[in-house]
């Protein structure tokens, strides 16, 4: 709804529109040395069931900040019982781990760190997982896209077998680091990450509930958090089922999941 709307003396309107960003859902996505925020202005004169039949693009782009990390980065813990709706970020880190990467160009066998965390407020610990990965030469993921898989079948992380990427251990529960090897894949484009995000209860793992990777020092597949439970992973040689779970646990903790773009646009090489 337009925050002021005035009558020109030719007849038209002029509409004005002020809100704060985090009010409209605009997306957010670092590119370089910038911070992008997209969104879609639609008039629908009918009912919301009716197509649009006006969409303006709205884009705006601001100046990276040097040295901004934002205040995610440290992700808080909350104790008190909680619902509601949860806030996944996601962010590409320098390849050493110690601040947000520079720039996007990311030459091809190095490493590019993927960070993502929930944000938990106040509810219970959350344990953060990536049930899906792929790459895209497109910001938004179509039906006929072109796609680099890199986290399949609930949470295995195809890219440890077939390269060197791995998931490093955690700093905390509500944040996973994905430690990705870049790979030949749209070269010449801008290649998007886009992952599905999923928060779950730290102590009801499964089969569909997640994160493995292929440690080839071991030639096995290896649950990032308890190698005892590791035969989790086996399924991620054939299809990872899911199974319906009941247990105190399991009914307190409802999933919740988010698909989320990486808010970096990485170039394999």
């Amino acid at each position: 709804m337009a925050s002021r709307f005035n009558v020109l003396p030719s007849g038209e309107g002029n509409a004005e529109f002020n809100y704060k960003l985090d009010d409209c859902n605009f997306k957010r996505l670092m590119k370089g040395k910038k911070l992008l925020y997209k969104n879609e202005l639609a008039f629908r004169p009918q009912p919301r069931s009716s197509p649009a039949s006006y969409v303006y693009p709205i884009e705006c782009v601001y100046p990276r900040p040097k040295g901004w990390i934002p205040p995610f980065l440290n992700a808080g813990s909350g104790v008190a019982e909680g619902r509601g709706g949860l806030k996944f970020h996601m962010l590409l880190l320098n390849e050493g781990i110690t601040a947000v990467a520079e720039t996007n160009v990311i030459p091809l066998g190095s490493f590019m760190p993927i960070w993502a965390t929930v944000v938990q407020e106040s509810h219970q610990p959350l344990l953060l997982l990536m049930e899906e990965c792929v790459a895209a030469t497109t910001p938004e993921l179509q039906a006929n896209s072109n796609v680099y898989p890199i986290i399949t079948n609930k949470g295995c992380l195809l890219d440890s077998e077939n390269g060197n990427s791995r998931f490093l251990q955690r700093y905390h529960s509500s944040a996973i680091t994905l430690y990705l090897q870049s790979f030949k894949f749209g070269l010449g484009e801008e290649v998007y990450i886009h992952c599905k995000l999923l928060a779950w209860d730290p102590e009801v793992l499964s089969e569909s509930k997640k994160a493995c990777h292929y440690v080839k020092e071991n030639e096995r597949w290896e649950l990032l958090d308890n190698l005892d439970q590791s035969n989790l992973c086996d399924c991620c040689e054939s299809k990872c089922k899911s199974r319906r779970q009941r247990s105190v646990a399991s009914d307190t903790f409802k999933q919740m999941e988010q698909l989320q773009k990486s808010q970096a646009s990485l170039y394999a090489g």
